[in-house]
């Protein structure tokens, strides 16, 4: 399998791409905004790019409930940001937003993906991407970004969220994204329950046989710190192991804070599956 990210194709069938999230947010739910100064900004992108990050992703906004973020605010968190890195970096980058305006503008300066947690809400969002070139992230969300979702229900976890993956990859296709370009995503914790977000991941089986690349994004979660009982400061092990079962399951994308760890499994994991493949 491949995936195509801007001019950059990647040979998925083993290896899983590391993507570095940065935050261009004041309030971030895991690093609260530790990197909002635009120099600490750009030096964390630098170290993710050493430490062996294959794409970054740049949000505005937070997924969680908090202040407004108007789409003029987050026009100016992230064009600037993206603008910058594009200048310093060859490393596809991808804008987490769910507002097809803020992808438009940021392809014209060199983004190569849209991440959008709202699973295309914007209807303008697909054909935005398509018309440049970009790839996508659908993303699996109950509700919509920022609303909070407590007690989410479902009546098949596992096929609903499979079917819903699986109606915005055609929509995709529909507007013209080549497969090669659609990425899909469970969304841990968006709409989820932490035993929901742990059952997912452990069936991500399920949902790579739509036949997209599957991102995880189980880095330091809240269903992870809340299932192991420790802090949020204290789950690296946790989001090592996630990373592993994921991977094991079939994700070839992992999104990470620390690109460094997450290289290290996506690069063993790789060894494992191809000499499994051996035998």
């Amino acid at each position: 399998m491949f995936l195509d990210l801007g001019a950059h194709r990647f040979d998925i069938t083993y290896r899983a791409l590391v993507m570095g999230i940065l935050n261009r947010t004041p309030d971030s739910f895991f690093d609260a905004g530790q990197y909002w100064d635009f120099d600490d900004f750009l030096s964390k992108a630098e170290k993710l790019v050493d430490d062996g990050v294959d794409f970054l992703d740049v949000g505005g906004v937070k997924a969680g409930p908090g202040d407004e973020v108007d789409l003029q605010e987050e026009l100016e968190r992230v064009v600037p940001a993206v603008d910058a890195l594009r200048r310093r970096f060859d490393v596809p980058i991808s804008v987490d937003t769910w507002r097809a305006e803020v992808l438009r503008q940021c392809i014209e300066i060199g983004a190569d993906i849209g991440n959008d947690i709202s699973g295309f809400a914007d209807p303008d969002y697909l054909t935005v991407a398509a018309a440049g070139g970009a790839s996508v992230i659908a993303t699996h969300i109950r509700l919509a970004p920022r609303v909070p979702d407590p007690e989410p229900v479902y009546e098949d976890l596992v096929g609903d969220v499979r079917s819903f993956l699986a109606e915005r990859a055609e929509r995709a296709l529909a507007v013209g994204i080549p497969r090669e370009r659609i990425i899909i995503d469970a969304g841990l914790d968006l709409g989820k329950t932490p035993r929901m977000s742990w059952e997912l991941l452990h069936r991500s089986d399920a949902l790579t046989e739509l036949g997209y690349p599957l991102l995880l994004s189980a880095s330091n979660k809240r269903f992870l710190f809340e299932l192991l009982e420790t802090e949020r400061t204290d789950i690296e092990s946790g989001t090592t192991a996630a990373h592993a079962i994921g991977i094991t399951g079939g994700c070839r994308v992992i999104r990470a804070h620390d690109v460094q760890a997450g290289r290290r499994v996506a690069d063993m994991m790789a060894e494992i599956l191809a000499v499994r493949a051996r035998v």
